[in-house]
């Protein structure tokens, strides 16, 4: 008689696996229905704001990118849900893409000929995204399903949206291409981190780096109202920046002090 053991499928393996396949097709399914509500808004602004059915295509390849990393890194999902803080999180990056999509738009044509009325439209809409990023939080701890994941997922969504509303805050004349730095910034680090290998070491959480990401937000929308001067809006978005470049230095100071020293000959 076989034992436990011997068995092909142990208790626990079958059950890691029973969980496992429920978090796929949990992930799967609102995978697709914010791609659903994707492709619907961006048909429906494409519509009224006159900008072509292909706007909606546009957003939906937008949120075909950043769902396929969350697909890939589903692995290191630790839950057998996705879990509600994930969703808003998704719903979130289903925004940013449409968002990103009105880059090199021409803004806007009939029956929303009202540019400064459009502005803020685009305003209230970068505005509840953002407010959303306090909703994921506290969602994910409520529920007993925080993780690495849901974290990284958050962190990586936020990038994206400041490195869209940096552009957007370009295209509407509002600053200079330098404040696509504020957006760029991430990727750089994660860039740099593949020349210098202890830049990918532990950070403790940290409220400065919260803050700065809150003002760094703000800020941009902020830049994006139709009733702010050029001048006042690249001021603002010129002391962000620097407070950016100070919280990541400091980010990269820290590191460096905690990096592995090379053993001696």
């Amino acid at each position: 008689m076989k034992t436990a053991a011997c068995s092909p499928l142990t208790p626990p393996l079958r059950q890691d696996i029973t969980d496992r396949r429920g978090l796929a097709r949990d992930a799967a399914r609102d995978l697709v229905a914010v791609a659903a509500l994707v492709l619907l808004f961006g048909f429906w602004l494409g519509w009224v704001a006159d900008l072509g059915l292909d706007f909606a295509l546009k957003a939906l390849l937008v949120y075909a990118a950043g769902a396929w990393m969350v697909w890939r890194g589903l692995g290191a999902h630790p839950h057998a849900r996705f879990g509600p803080a994930n969703r808003v999180t998704l719903v979130r990056l289903g925004a940013v893409a449409l968002m990103a999509a009105l880059i090199g738009e021409a803004l806007p044509r009939a029956p929303l000929d009202d540019m400064p009325a459009a502005a803020w439209w685009l305003v209230i809409a970068a505005t509840l995204t953002a407010l959303l990023d306090a909703v994921d939080g506290w969602l994910a701890r409520r529920s007993g399903l925080a993780s690495a994941f849901g974290a990284r997922f958050d962190m990586e969504t936020d990038a994206a949206f400041t490195l869209v509303l940096c552009a957007l805050v370009v295209q509407a004349g509002q600053a200079g291409v330098w404040i696509l730095a504020s957006g760029l910034m991430r990727y750089a680090f994660v860039a740099a981190a593949f020349a210098w290998p202890w830049l990918n070491g532990p950070l403790q959480p940290s409220k400065r780096r919260q803050t700065v990401c809150v003002i760094q937000i703000t800020t941009l929308i902020v830049c994006l109202g139709p009733t702010v001067a050029p001048l006042l809006a690249s001021t603002l978005a010129a002391i962000s920046l620097a407070l950016l470049t100070l919280s990541f230095a400091i980010d990269v100071r820290t590191l460096a002090q905690q990096r592995p020293t090379p053993p001696e000959n």
